[in-house]
């Protein structure tokens, strides 16, 4: 049987939610329908714009942009604070719907998730009759409208849903990629951000086609790994499954947004080793250790990757997570200024679980565990700062 996937994404969901909130509460006036924008402390580093209306865009407001920035370009601009619990709120009852039209529902982020939708069309007629459906009644039960791509796997219905908006269901199956992906320029291809654009363009790749045709072995000479993912994708390769398995101690991560723009790879993994060691250290105080590490990117622009591998054997060792994170990040990052970093850790398991040894690392392992366990003892006596490593040590003084 064929698959059947959709990617769901709601249309500048937190300025809708908000909309719909303030609606709901008896204002007659639409945030969706004036000049508006939800944007953050303007005197902090979240003062900027993360998520604007129609009218605002017109005027030229950008998400991302420093709130005096988009005031000067629009000075009608109405602004509102963001309120996460609204937004987690609305975004239980979006999901919730999800789940009544398909049995496996992976929400990636707060405003969008992917559905499995192969073999329901017993149920819900074709897949674009399906996804009117469920697009139709988000608006009328909830208030807000969606996006919804449809393909045979996540890449493609991901790439779909960014056609034309708001409250749209595009298609974009691997016979349809020539017609409609392939025109558009490269920068509009998911995990390609402003710096491989460029990368791209000094190369004569202006389009996605240009980027599916070119030989993947000049891609990799100019962007290592990164060029034969890129590659795939423009080709429509995406393989990864759909999975509604709920991640066990979803607790066990830590992220940061950063107060300056990283661009540099070093100070990247300085600030993944900062983060190993608060995560390894939480699985290390509650007897656990993971089997998944997973890294996080939120660049400049707001672009969003992440990636992840399953262990060999599971660990709560600061180094292992560390060494793998950098693995992750240097297969993920393009080279864009970075705002945020984050590791998640999943998949964990009891530390008195039975390890699979590794014969070529087993004493090397075993210092290791002895070094975390000094250094853990140490911490809980004298506090989190009597002992530091010597490169955040550096760091710090660097600032």
């Amino acid at each position: 049987m064929d698959k059947v996937i959709f990617h769901i994404d709601v249309n500048s969901a937190f300025l809708s939610w908000e909309a719909v909130n303030r609606l709901q509460a008896g204002e007659t006036k639409d945030l969706r329908e004036i000049a508006s924008a939800v944007a953050g402390d303007k005197n902090k580093r979240h003062g900027i714009i993360l998520a604007k209306s129609t009218l605002a865009k017109q005027c030229g407001v950008k998400t991302g942009e420093p709130i005096g920035d988009a005031l000067k370009k629009c000075p009608n601009l109405t602004l509102v604070p963001p309120r996460h619990s609204l937004y987690v709120e609305y975004s239980k009852k979006f999901i919730d719907i999800l789940c009544d039209f398909s049995p496996c529902v992976e929400q990636c982020s707060i405003d969008e998730a992917y559905c499995d939708m192969t073999g329901m069309s017993t149920l819900f007629g074709h897949p674009i009759n399906a996804a009117n459906k469920i697009k139709d009644r988000v608006r009328r039960e909830l208030g807000f409208t969606v996006n919804i791509g449809i393909s045979n796997n996540k890449l493609l219905a991901k790439m779909a849903s960014d056609f034309q908006k708001p409250d749209k269901v595009h298609t974009l199956f691997p016979e349809e990629i020539k017609e409609k992906m392939w025109i558009l320029p490269v920068g509009e291809l998911f995990f390609v951000g402003k710096s491989t654009v460029k990368k791209l363009n000094d190369l004569g790749i202006y389009s996605i086609g240009e980027l599916a045709n070119t030989d993947v072995g000049i891609l990799k000479s100019h962007l290592k790994k990164h060029g034969e993912v890129i590659h795939s994708f423009a080709n429509g390769i995406g393989t990864s499954l759909i999975s509604n398995e709920e991640v066990k101690n979803k607790g066990y991560g830590n992220s940061t947004t950063i107060s300056f723009d990283v661009e540099e790879e070093g100070a990247a993994k300085i600030i993944l080793l900062s983060l190993a060691e608060s995560v390894a250290a939480r699985l290390r105080r509650d007897d656990m250790m993971a089997n998944v590490v997973s890294v996080s990117i939120v660049d400049s622009e707001f672009r969003h990757c992440s990636h992840q591998m399953t262990l060999l054997s599971p660990t709560h060792n600061t180094d292992e997570i560390h060494k793998v994170a950098c693995a992750l990040f240097d297969d993920l990052w393009d080279g864009s200024p970075i705002r945020n970093l984050g590791i998640q850790t999943s998949k964990v398991v009891s530390d008195e679980t039975e390890r699979q040894m590794n014969l070529f690392s087993f004493e090397t392992d075993e210092k290791k565990e002895k070094l975390d366990q000094a250094i853990d003892s140490i911490r809980n006596r004298y506090g989190t700062s009597a002992i530091l490593r010597a490169s955040l040590v550096q760091q710090k003084k660097d600032k």
